[in-house]
């Protein structure tokens, strides 16, 4: 039971907004507590990866940072597939990268396809809280996450290392509780087949066996 419990998990997260939120600042503060004030656009996608424990489970996640640029949304389909989690970011003195959150989560969801939409395991993140000329509310924030399902919303610093393993961790128990979501589902159709495939083995072997008695 308890190796079962500890078989290592990879999880596929997607970190989607617009460029020069911080996207790779919050990837490289969260696997190497690292932050640059230099800022390198990210070319088309990169990514790290990362081992952690979550619930007595070792889980592995393979953070996808894409390019926040118009031009390489193109690039979209390859990399949001397969994905089991998605992080939003916006930047909280940037009210445009705000209005654009809606349009990040509709192109991840008809690119991604996931079976459960409603369901998918978001996480809205609010980055450099620690800049002073603010331009989005936390309060707007948090309702607009509210009518999202009530996707878990985080305000973070990349460069303060504020919030950042607390949502990169809330990402990965969400994935890995709709996994097992969907696992139940899966094994809920699982024995009807198995019967029906039994019940024709068996009457394969009664015939068999009516054969012998002749």
């Amino acid at each position: 039971m308890s190796s079962a419990s500890r078989k290592k998990i990879l999880l596929k997260v997607i970190i989607l907004g617009d460029s020069g939120v911080g996207k790779t600042s919050l990837m490289n503060q969260f696997v190497n507590r690292k932050f640059s004030n230099q800022y390198k656009a990210t070319i088309g996608a990169d990514f790290l990866t990362k081992e952690l424990m979550v619930d007595d489970r070792v889980v592995t996640l393979q953070l996808w940072d894409t390019a926040g640029q118009e031009r390489f949304q193109s690039l979209g389909v390859a990399f949001y597939r397969g994905a089991d989690s998605c992080m939003l970011v916006y930047d909280v003195t940037q009210p445009n990268s705000f209005k654009t959150l809606d349009s990040w989560r509709d192109e991840f969801l008809i690119q991604a396809s996931p079976r459960d939409p409603d369901n998918f395991p978001f996480v809205l993140v609010g980055n450099k809280i620690d800049l002073e000329n603010r331009g989005v509310t936390k309060k707007r924030a948090a309702q607009w996450a509210q009518t999202k399902s009530n996707m878990p919303y985080f305000e973070c610093s990349a460069k303060e290392a504020v919030n950042v393993e607390a949502a990169f961790m809330q990402l990965a128990k969400d994935a890995l509780a709709q996994e097992a979501a969907s696992d139940d589902a899966g094994a809920s159709e699982l024995p009807p087949a198995i019967q029906l495939q039994g019940g024709a083995g068996q009457q394969g072997g009664q015939q068999q066996s009516g054969g012998c008695s002749c």
